[in-house]
């Protein structure tokens, strides 16, 4: 193209989609810098285009993406960090819900808002834009630790252990990929072996940081799947206010990765809602879905609560936040709403008569309820109560949706002596919901076990 049809076409782009994204150009200018190693071959010199030619050639390999455009369902309610400038009876909160859009992909998308005095809650309006994070990857990875995690590949322990051989004791990204593409030449025939190894290089993508600019508004941060194994979504993220014994607060979130054919349970922690840590979780618990941290440690170890085999209830405990081994059982299917599975709806919430956890169950016609449970503080293996009934069920508005007759919950929280629980409904919304925090947990030592 001559300079005058570069400049014919790239300007209508820059004057249409100005308006829609917060810097357009940094992004064009930022794509088509991701093609810089093409340009030697088409014997072009990529430092001496034009600015303009650099933005058009960037649109061409640009698409927008509609995060919430299919459904905003399983929502978690956090503590926010700043109370500031709050009224009397007021508490400042941080939700975060599953976004899907184009393809079913999953993505975590985040709101804030104020509940009253009154436990009414109001939620900001999201801004006008999404910023796109800068992700940083691992530079170095521990061979023993990156092993605990491969196990769950589906590989022969004699080709896991040559991979392993092959590599020093810390290696970087580009050690494996090497010792992986050498691999995958010599299984040419063996595609299920091939695609075991091409996994393996996944978990390695597993690591990561991402920065979010301070000029962003909090519904501008959208975690979107930035790494291969978790390249058809993130799912279900489960935060918690983490307070460590030195009165330090962190926030953790555990999340499913799906890459498509295998899930891969992860670890997410932040302190700010700007930067992020990404981590996998390794280990025999850290298996399926449904990971919840307790929100601080017991008796000097973490706490994790699971459903690793799909159907019951684990908890265990780690000197380590990402490797969970031994899980022991906690609780199986009981009453006829919940007998075809029991598992957790988001961390435990202390209260002065022991850990409330809010459950969800799986019953007839793969309905969805939402139930409670109570552990003791000081050992929470030992259940003290469970509630007979389902605390919420869909009714004949919630029932309809992309998933039918299912109510889920990715955690709640205490405000003015009420439990206030928001809810995803049928896969598609969010709605909220609240109870007395007395009676509900007098209703569950009633129930007892």
């Amino acid at each position: 193209m001559s300079d005058e049809e570069v400049d014919l076409t790239v300007m209508p782009i820059l004057r249409e989609f100005s308006r829609r994204h917060r810097n357009i150009t940094r992004i064009f200018e930022r794509h088509a810098g991701r093609l810089r190693h093409l340009y030697p071959g088409l014997q072009i010199d990529f430092d001496s285009l034009s600015l303009k030619r650099k933005l058009l050639t960037g649109s061409y390999f640009t698409n927008e993406y509609s995060i919430e455009s299919a459904a905003f369902f399983n929502p978690c309610i956090v503590e926010d960090i700043d109370q500031s400038g709050l009224e009397e009876g007021q508490k400042r909160v941080i939700m975060s819900f599953r976004a899907v859009g184009e393809g079913h992909v999953s993505s975590i998308a985040f709101r804030s808002g104020v509940i009253d005095k009154n436990n009414e809650i109001t939620l900001t309006a999201p801004g006008n834009y999404v910023d796109e994070a800068e992700v940083i990857r691992n530079s170095m990875y521990n061979k023993d630790t990156f092993f605990q995690s491969a196990v769950s590949i589906s590989l022969p322990d004699s080709v896991r252990n040559e991979i392993a051989n092959n590599l020093s004791d810390e290696f970087d990204y580009l050690s494996l990929k090497k010792v992986i593409r050498e691999m995958q030449q010599r299984f040419q025939m063996d595609h299920l072996l091939k695609k075991g190894l091409e996994r393996v290089l996944w978990l390695a993508d597993s690591y990561y940081e991402l920065n979010f600019s301070l000029d962003t508004d909090l519904s501008d941060r959208v975690i979107f799947p930035y790494s291969d194994a978790e390249r058809k979504g993130i799912e279900d993220a489960r935060f918690v206010k983490f307070t460590g014994e030195d009165g330090s607060v962190t926030y953790y979130a555990t999340y499913t990765a799906y890459d498509g054919f295998t899930i891969q349970p992860k670890l997410l922690q932040t302190k700010d809602f700007y930067n992020f840590k990404i981590m996998p979780l390794y280990g025999e618990g850290a298996q399926n879905k449904n990971l919840a941290l307790f929100p601080r440690k017991i008796n000097g170890r973490y706490v994790m609560i699971s459903r690793i085999d799909g159907i019951n209830g684990y908890i265990m405990y780690s000197d380590k936040i990402n490797i969970w081994e031994n899980p022991q059982l906690l609780q199986t299917p009981k009453y006829p709403w919940e007998f075809v599975q029991v598992g957790n709806c988001g961390s435990p919430i202390e209260t002065p008569e022991g850990w409330l956890i809010m459950t969800h169950g799986v019953g007839p016609m793969r309905t969805y309820c939402i139930g409670a449970s109570l552990l003791d503080l000081n050992d929470p293996s030992v259940e003290i109560g469970r509630l007979k009934e389902p605390l919420l069920m869909p009714n004949k508005d919630e029932r309809e949706g992309y998933v039918p007759n299912v109510l889920y919950s990715c955690g709640a929280l205490i405000h003015n002596d009420e439990l206030i629980i928001p809810y995803g409904l049928s896969d598609y919304a969010s709605g909220f919901a609240t109870v007395n925090l007395q009676k509900l947990l007098n209703q569950i030592k009633e129930d007892g076990i």
